[in-house]
């Protein structure tokens, strides 16, 4: 929905406190909109949302022409827009718009309606423009942009790409201009984001709440004054946010004029290719930045600190090559490579290249080189308590609180010792192997569940298998049945030229089917008798594998961990593979095997998320060797929770861990209880000979 123009002013932009980094890179944007964008990363309750509303007070207003819902601009009006073709004369100025994308918000929406009852029977192009076309020209803005579903980060990513929105509805279509500044926020503890829509962003920037005490009195003071008279609070800021709009202005107006020379073009270039980011839109990106950070400084002219900035806000996001990746730059490194390619006048790109060179370079120091205007910071405010715009700011180092780095190669594990305070017998944590791509797991039969890549469903996106009436509003239109109903009663209805006569009755919808995402609830033994062969680093990095296919299939995932004497919920049901891979890492392991408990902690689990959501189907991926000890009748008690889960129709895998020459097939049978499948750690992998035998013995007996 688009923000309302109601009567409680805005949080002022310059009443923010701390959070430099995101306050720049917004800034950043508002001068420069070809920057792309800004990500803003960080935990809940840190004023991400406060600080992207607050600024669309600081944007410029724009020209339309008069009356079109569309936001042409009156000297380019776009030639294909539906209200078009539009004639000179009124010309009015609004303010940029700021517009916001609901996460469950649905596809019409998004791109907008087309009415296809008249489009059929009138041959009328009767559109309802979406939020694509409410924030042209303006900032579209979504607020945990994690949790968008696939298909409106497909609908986001065209038209980003194309520059424009494109609405079909069986051969009848509708295009319109869509250019905006997006602006996300998300907590990564919720899940990542697609590569392909993290590339859209133009910066990212991290924020945490401040463990400084005074500054963060200063928060709570702040906003108890704005909360208990918003007209007044906004009044008292009112001179530096005009302040702040007249220098975005004038750095706007500077822009055209800023020269960005071959020396700091080729530090751009050369810090992309030394930090191995893919494609080439990281170059541009850092160039637009750098360009917009030496206007905003008042400046005609890119200086070494510009790019170093613009690398520190571009690159980040960039660098990840796995989900498990946490976001981040080695300040070390780019210092390294900004001097090797210096850019002061006179020198920098004339010496041999060593775009990789090694790590540890000098310090860099601030961003900003020492002075007022330096690395294009926000102005500071004398004449408040603290200054509402960001002072000479580094980015502060985030890979220190991030989700933890892609799990190293496996260590040899500590048998000599238990950790302090750590249970008898128990193990310090070994390292994963590398993870590989394994087999599809899917769920059996077709569900009704979110949107994903994993098992067969009934959804809004894939191949057309029939038609029903429609169950609210129109879908996709199956034009044939829609015909098909409408045909008997064109006589009664008196139908006399060529056009069919349809009506609400006769349209039908399409039912498709496509893919969904399960809950993946992994149940890991982590009992001594994994560790005594030396066989944990192997399931783990079955487990990190399983981890990242079910990250590709969009699933939620949890994971349960059994040992001693107990199961323990290790993470709850999250979207965060990163979170499962923290918890994967630093599993010890070591005990007896109490495997009742671990299904029995599953069934309580999968009984909780059922009562949260019933349309996503769980799949249960048992990983152990089968064995059963501790307690009385271990083994019998196993089997009991395990046809419980059964009953229940939960869909089981069970990984088998068992090695060695003598196996005792204790993970089939219990596949067998669970009535599930068994698979052995090398069937896991996809591309595994057993799993290509088992393929071709298949397709021979189909045969």
């Amino acid at each position: 929905m688009t923000t309302a123009h109601n009567t409680t002013p805005q949080y002022p932009f310059t009443a923010v406190v701390g959070m430099d980094d995101l306050r720049l890179a917004l800034l950043l944007n508002a001068v420069s909109p070809a920057v792309g964008g800004v990500l803003v990363r960080g935990e809940k309750g840190t004023a991400k949302s406060t600080a992207v509303r607050a600024l669309s007070a600081l944007m410029p207003a724009v020209d339309v022409v008069g009356g079109c819902r569309f936001a042409c601009a009156p000297d380019a009006p776009d030639p294909g827009c539906p209200d078009g073709p539009h004639e000179t004369g009124a010309v009015e100025e609004r303010p940029t718009r700021m517009v916001e994308l609901p996460v469950g918000a649905s596809e019409d929406r998004l791109v907008g309606a087309l009415d296809i009852e008249r489009a059929l029977s009138e041959g009328v192009k009767a559109f309802e423009p979406g939020l694509l076309a409410d924030a042209h020209r303006g900032i579209l803005y979504v607020d945990e942009v994690n949790l968008l579903h696939d298909h409106l980060v497909d609908l986001l990513l065209d038209a980003a790409a194309m520059g424009a929105s494109y609405v079909e509805r069986e051969g009848v279509s509708v295009r319109h201009a869509a250019r905006f500044l997006l602006v996300g926020t998300m907590n990564p503890e919720e899940g990542e984001l697609r590569p392909q829509l993290l590339d859209r962003f133009g910066l990212t920037v991290e924020v945490a709440a401040s463990r400084e005490p005074d500054e963060r009195v200063t928060v709570v003071r702040r906003r108890l004054a704005y909360d208990a008279d918003p007209a007044g609070f906004a009044a008292d800021w009112a001179a530096e946010e005009d302040a702040l709009r007249g220098r975005i202005a004038a750095a706007r107006e500077l822009l055209p004029r800023v020269t960005l020379g071959d020396a700091a073009l080729r530090q751009i270039a050369a810090t992309c290719a030394a930090f191995e980011v893919d494609g080439m839109r990281a170059d541009i990106v850092m160039a637009r930045t750098a360009t917009a950070l030496a206007a905003w400084a008042g400046r005609t002219d890119v200086l070494e600190e510009d790019v170093r900035q613009a690398a520190l806000l571009a690159l980040p996001h960039r660098r990840r090559r796995n989900p498990f990746d946490a976001p981040g730059l080695d300040e070390d490194k780019l210092d390294q490579t900004l001097e090797e390619f210096g850019a002061d006048e006179g020198t920098g790109g004339d010496d041999d290249p060593e775009p990789d060179g090694p790590d540890g370079g000098p310090d860099g120091g601030g961003p900003d080189g020492g002075g007022p205007d330096g690395g294009g910071q926000p102005p500071q405010n004398s004449g408040q308590e603290e200054a509402p715009l960001p002072p000479e700011a580094e980015l502060p180092h985030q890979q220190e609180r991030e989700a933890p780095q892609t799990p190293q190669a496996p260590e040899k594990p500590e048998p000599e010792s238990a950790p302090q305070g750590g249970a008898a017998g128990e193990k310090a944590a070994v390292g994963a192997t590398e993870p590989f791509r394994t087999r599809r797991l899917d769920v059996p039969g077709l569900g009704e569940g979110a949107d994903g890549r994993r098992s067969r469903a009934r959804t809004a996106h894939g191949r057309t298998t029939g038609a029903r009436r429609p169950q609210g509003a129109l879908g996709k239109l199956h034009l044939a049945a829609t015909v098909q109903a409408a045909a008997p009663h064109q006589r009664s209805r008196g139908r006399s030229g060529r056009g069919l006569v349809v009506r609400r009755d006769d349209l039908r919808e399409a039912v498709r089917e496509g893919r969904e995402g399960n809950l993946v609830l992994f149940v890991v033994d982590a009992s001594g008798s994994m560790a005594a062969r030396k066989r944990m680093s192997a399931v783990k990095g079955a487990v990190l594998s399983l981890l990242l296919d079910a990250y590709q299939r969009r699933d939620k995932i949890g994971l349960i961990t059994f040992r001693g004497t107990g199961a323990e919920l290790a993470l709850p049901p999250t979207s965060s593979v990163e979170a499962g891979a923290a918890r994967l890492e630093q599993l010890p392991t070591g005990g007896r095997t109490p495997l009742s408990e671990g299904l029995l902690r599953a069934h309580e689990v999968l009984r909780v998320e059922r009562m949260r959501d019933a349309s996503r189907r769980p799949l249960l991926v048992v990983v152990t060797d089968g064995r059963a000890t501790g307690g009385p009748e271990p083994v019998v008690r196993a089997a009991r929770a395990a046809r419980l889960l059964a009953g229940e129709g939960t869909a089981s895998v069970v990984v088998d861990c068992e090695a060695g020459p003598v196996r005792l097939g204790l993970a089939g049978e219990l596949a067998r209880e669970l009535q599930g499948t068994a698979i052995t750690l090398d069937e896991l992998r996809a591309d595994s000979v057993s799993a290509l035998v088992r393929t071709v013995q298949g397709n021979r007996k189909a045969a």
